[in-house]
């Protein structure tokens, strides 16, 4: 190459550069339409590999969080079961609970090897299975206490709901009725006392009501406290309609046993369907079978 054409080339490529910088200068940069509105959105829309590879990462997070239950979905059990306790101690159970799993497949694996029928692709699958496993039935533990508390309180609803009925009728007013239930054992106590705690430090009786019915998701609760708040906005005799949603609330749980019964009843039948009647038919055909055997 020519003296000539190296300084033509490089007088080129020094031009080309010299373009580049006054282009990327933020002064002589016009910015786009869609990063002038970015800022002002509460998640901007992203274009390319890397926005796809985020909304994927979005996606598998979410999934995982459904499986191995979401931060909110664990938050909402945690407020039923104890409002205090974080969402954090509930991970790191299901992370001792996932140490466990894994041991447990750990030991599965060694006595495989033990007898030489063990693949690492195999072992691998077991640890794995084993830790999900197991932070899968921390969940299904704590998704199962949630449930034993809400019908906890359902039982105990209708009996709160008449002592109140009583006591106001007494003469006595909602707080000091709902003091005095409070004082007794059952987890629907529990959380009356939850709610005249929050009630002694300022907030309205039929607010706190209201937030410990939505706090334990139970139906027959909310409609009481929806009864109860209509009641005192409304300056209805509150004994008649206490006593009223006791009633309903006995009418409630007869509906809820009777539909229990029959969910039994129907469980009854697997057994007998599935195991005696079976039995019952082979001891009945088995002789008349043998006899025809026996015969000429």
């Amino acid at each position: 190459m020519t003296p000539a054409a190296t300084g033509a080339l490089l007088g080129l490529l020094g031009g080309a550069g010299g373009a580049l910088v006054l282009l990327g200068v933020p002064l002589r940069r016009t910015p786009s339409l869609e990063a002038r509105i970015a800022p002002y959105l509460s998640r901007p829309a992203g274009r390319g590999w890397r926005a796809a590879a985020r909304r994927s990462l979005e996606a598998a997070a979410g999934a995982c969080g459904a499986v191995l239950g979401s931060s909110a979905t664990v938050r909402a059990r945690l407020d039923v079961l104890d409002p205090e306790r974080e969402v954090a101690q509930h991970r790191a159970e299901q992370v001792l609970w996932a140490l466990g799993g894994a041991g447990a497949a750990a030991l599965l694996c060694a006595a495989a090897a033990a007898r030489g029928s063990l693949t690492a692709p195999a072992a691998l699958g077991l640890l794995v299975g084993g830790s999900l496993a197991g932070a899968l039935l921390r969940d299904a533990a704590l998704a199962r206490a949630v449930r034993r508390r809400r019908a906890e309180v359902e039982e105990d609803l209708p009996a709160v709901a008449e002592l109140l009925a009583l006591s106001v009728g007494a003469g006595e007013g909602v707080a000091a009725a709902l003091a005095r239930v409070a004082t007794g054992g059952g987890a629907l106590a529990a959380d009356l006392r939850r709610a005249l705690a929050d009630v002694g430090t300022g907030s309205p009786l039929v607010e706190a009501l209201t937030a410990t019915a939505d706090r334990l998701g139970v139906a027959a609760l909310g409609r009481f406290t929806d009864g109860l708040a209509v009641a005192v906005e409304t300056g209805s005799p509150l004994a008649a309609v206490l006593r009223a949603q006791a009633a309903d609330a006995r009418e409630a749980q007869r509906r809820r046993l009777l539909e229990e019964g029959g969910r039994r009843e129907v469980r009854m039948l697997v057994p007998v369907v599935f195991g005696v009647l079976p039995v019952t038919v082979l001891f009945a055909v088995f002789p008349g079978l043998a006899q025809l055997r026996l015969g000429p």
